[in-house]
Parts: structure tokens; sequence; C-alpha cells
């Protein structure tokens, strides 16, 4: 599990999240902004990934062959071990499939699982690539807003149910933890999802792939290891990429215990040609998974550091804002309907002021125009200047 914040002693300074990284002209998508702005949105730590990444990344390099690549034994161990150590969860071999990415895989299991015009359900407001996965493939979606209440929020089950219960739904996307709200779904609320799936002929596809980055001292629940209906009705996507800071190398698993999902999922994502790893993506992985560990614990426990300092920060200084409480993720989601209802017109007017980009909360359902979004994977001192321009952005807002 998780360390606790106590259990990193002397190895709390080995690793250092304080030296600000230049990534500007590195083709990189979060810095391809004017000079002089601050991109806090796309989900993309500012933090080097783990340094035995980076020499695992090095040594293929260094042999200077780029071929076609396999999936060794060795990836499915890194994996099945990761999990059940981590996790608590024990998955099979046979349950794993690499694939390029969680969203090429999700994309591929809609195209697979579903026809055209049928209804995907979606929890929003949630990560905005999922509307992507099911418009572009001639999908409709279905939402089941989230519970916003006292500065949580929580699942509709009522809501959810007549959602699933149309005779055109059959397929819900859950996102757990959720991304924007930060939100560990329990074990109760995740089993009741899975039995109302079932009960209408519903799979899930679950997307874990923020599952490592949460609170110290605190997991989460695997959407499969809930109850037999979970693993019978479910697939999960899960990479290391988001917590070790990976993207780029697209490296992600699914897992699927049925197996007569699984012969789907299979034929779906060779169908598309989304199964074959690049030369980086098997050792990129594996060394997160075996070597990693103590680099993520310091990791969360510096996020953690962020977030409480964001929360401190908004309380004393811009107090019409609202930090929503989350345990998981390194994006938080505010919520500013003390300054406006709609926070596109707030975005676009803080980041003409003041330089600093952040993701509007309505690109991730209309439930969610109130809010933006902040990452806070960065060192401390861009945290804070991020924070100083947000004050200054939304104070000649409301004075304006």
């Amino acid at each position: 599990m998780p360390a606790n914040v106590g259990e990193i002693t002397e190895n709390i300074l080995k690793y250092n999240f304080d030296t600000p990284v230049d990534r500007k002209n590195t083709t990189s998508l979060k810095w391809d902004v004017k000079e002089g702005e601050l991109p806090m949105w796309v989900a993309d730590m500012d933090f080097k990934t783990a340094p035995e990444i980076q020499s695992a990344i090095q040594k293929r390099a260094y042999h200077g062959i780029f071929g076609y690549s396999i999936v060794p034994d060795e990836w499915y161990a890194a994996y099945i071990n990761w999990w059940e150590r981590r996790h608590g969860f024990k998955m099979e071999k046979e349950w794993l499939d690499f694939c390029t990415g969680v969203i090429p895989a999700i994309s591929s299991c809609v195209r697979k699982l579903t026809t055209p015009a049928e209804k995907v359900v979606i929890q929003t407001p949630v990560y905005n690539i999922f509307f992507n996965s099911i418009l572009n493939n001639g999908r409709q979606v279905l939402e089941n807003p989230l519970k916003y209440e006292n500065g949580e929020y929580s699942m509709d089950f009522c809501d959810l149910e007549e959602k699933l219960s149309d005779p055109q739904t059959t397929l819900m996307i859950l996102c757990n933890p959720h991304n924007p709200v930060g939100k560990i779904w329990d074990k109760e609320t995740l089993s009741k999802v899975a039995s109302l799936c079932k009960k209408y002929h519903v799979t899930v596809i679950s997307d874990e792939i923020h599952c490592d980055i949460t609170e110290p001292g605190r997991g989460y629940i695997p959407f499969l290891s809930v109850s037999a209906t979970s693993r019978e009705i479910g697939i999960c996507t899960i990479a290391p990429t988001k917590a070790f800071n990976i993207a780029g190398i697209n490296t992600a698993a699914i897992c699927t215990p049925s197996d007569a999902l699984r012969n789907r999922v299979r034929r779906a994502i060779n169908t598309d040609e989304v199964a074959e790893p690049n030369a980086f993506a098997v050792g990129a992985a594996v060394a997160a998974f075996n070597e990693g560990e103590s680099w993520l614990d310091e990791l969360n426990i510096y996020i953690s550091e962020n977030r409480r300092l964001v929360g401190e920060f908004l309380k004393n200084n811009i107090s019409d804002l609202r930090l929503v409480k989350s345990s998981a993720t390194y994006l938080l989601w505010v919520d500013c309907s003390n300054v406006t209802q709609n926070a596109s017109n707030l975005l676009d007017f803080i980041r003409k002021e003041t330089g600093l980009y952040l993701s509007k909360g309505g690109q991730f359902g209309r439930c969610g125009e109130p809010f933006f979004r902040m990452n806070i994977a960065c060192p401390r001192s861009t945290l804070m200047d991020g924070l100083e321009r947000l004050k200054a952005g939304v104070m000649a807002y409301i004075k304006k």
C-alpha cells in the first residue's frame, strides 16, 4: 500500500522536486504557450521522471537498434506484482494486454463493444476526452452528473439507474479515481455500480490511470477487485504514465478477467493496431513498477503539500474561490460560482491579464461550467507563482 508520511524519513530528500525544469522549445504540448505565460492545465507533470526510469530508457537507447518489440514475461510480472503489493488486487497474466495508451484502449473498446448511435454513460464533470472517444465513433453521450453537495461529489444512483436502464445504453466509462474532482470511489459505491450495470447488461470500462497519485497513506480500490460481478462485466485500463510522468512513451495495459469480453477487447486493439509496444514502452513500465516506488511515495508527499498550500492560499487570499475536497490526482477542481457561473470568461481574462493558463470546467461537461481545473504537479516556486497570478487575475476581474 502507499506509504504513510511517517514511514518515509531518511529517503524524504532523496529525490528533488523543487528545481524547475525548462520545458520550452522541447515540443511540449503543455509549454507551447506565449512568452511569459504559465501553463497549469493539461495533466502533465513538470518533474523529471524517476532516475531509475531514465536509466532504463538511456540503456535501451544506447543499444542503438529500435526494431519491432514484443511484450515479455517481465512486463506482465511488473503489473501483477505492483497491483498485488500496492493495491491488494491479484491479476492473472492472461487478463492483461498491452496497449499504446488508455485513450486508444477506450476508443477501440467503444468501437468494438457498441454499435453506432448506442449510448455510453459518463459521470460528469469528467475527463473531456471521454466525450471524443464516444462522439467521434458515432455513439451518443449519456451524462450521469455527479451530485455536488457541501463541497464534495458523490454518485447520483437514481439518475444512474435511469440512464443504465435505457435499452440503447450498452457501455459505461467509469473514472476511478475521478478526474477532475479527485474522488477515490469506495468499495460500496463501486460494487453498486457493478450490480446496476449487470442488471441492465451494460459493460464497464474503468479508467484507472490516476490511481497511483493519492494522498500519502491512502489507497484506491480497483473496480475489478470489488466483486465477482465487477470482474464479469468490467474492463480496466491502467498505466504508469500519469504517476511517473511518461505519457509520451505510449505505454499502458488493459485488464479483462472475463474471457468473452477479453476476446472482444483483443480483437478491438489489434484491429486498430494499438497493441504493439514501441522500443521504450516495455522497459519504461517495468522500471517504473519494479524500481520507482520510493520516488512515487516522495512525489505523493510533495503533491500533498502542494494541495494543502493551495487550500490555505485560497482561504487566506481568494476566499471567493472554493477548493473541492480531493484525495487523488495532481489536479485540483476549484469552484468559482461565488465569482461567476461561467468560469470560461474568468479564465480567459486571467490568462490575458496574468498569463496563467488553466483548464476551463465547461469542457468536462455542462455541470463543470462554474469551475476550473488546476495542475499542481510542479515545483513549489512555480505553484506559488501560479497562485499569485490567480489572485491578481481574480481581484482584477471582480473590480472590472
